[in-house]
């Protein structure tokens, strides 16, 4: 039996649109979605290690599938690098190239102010406000290399072409030189909530 994991993005939560709307899907199909809450107790020591390895911890031995959204694509793509058991990925606008998108995002004068001072207030989509994170998130996401995810597993990136967070030719970079990975793209943007019905039947397509 399968385990399906769904894994939301920066700052979002198991409460989010698409993560309630996915498990709706999975339970009118009598199967269930494992939904885990990505957000740090500590946010100021958010990293992309920290999540890898919260997920970790649940994994079955038996065979899993990864629904990812953003960060929680990549987080997810870094997983099936090392874990033989997830055997398909499901990736939505996944957070590829970050720290070049973060920085071109934030602007040169920000992200050197967040070097320099050593952490910078994030906007925080699971709870009201800005938090701040270190810039020890910066350093610790410097190990992870995208040109080394090479672990050829079925998978499935959906992109909206209109995406103002993560530019979709990224993911046409990715997969351009990944023969295993498949890229359908949508008239939607990052969040992609527009086109839930239409994602959930490239899913099904898909498995």
């Amino acid at each position: 039996m399968t385990t399906f994991f769904y894994l939301h993005g920066w700052a979002s939560s198991p409460q989010s649109s698409k993560a309630q709307f996915f498990k709706q899907c999975f339970e009118q199909r009598g199967l269930s979605l494992q939904i885990p809450d990505l957000n740090p107790n500590d946010f100021y020591h958010f990293s992309l290690t920290q999540q890898i390895q919260q997920v970790e911890a649940l994994l079955p031995n038996s065979p899993v599938t990864i629904i990812g959204s953003s960060f929680g694509g990549l987080v997810g793509l870094w997983l099936a690098e090392r874990h033989q058991q997830i055997q398909s990925l499901v990736l939505l606008a996944p957070a590829l190239n970050f720290l070049n998108n973060c920085r071109i995002k934030m602007g040169e004068s920000n992200f050197a102010q967040w070097r320099s001072q050593g952490e910078f207030a994030f906007a925080n989509y699971a709870e009201p406000g800005e938090r701040l994170i270190s810039y020890a998130f910066v350093e610790d996401m410097q190990q992870y290399v995208d040109a080394d995810l090479q672990r050829r597993i079925p998978s499935l990136i959906l992109h909206g072409n209109q995406d103002e967070a993560v530019p979709t030719q990224t993911s046409r970079d990715f997969a351009a030189t990944r023969p295993w990975i498949k890229l359908v793209e949508f008239e939607s943007d990052h969040r992609l909530i527009n086109v839930q019905a239409q994602l959930w039947q490239a899913i099904q397509a898909f498995f």
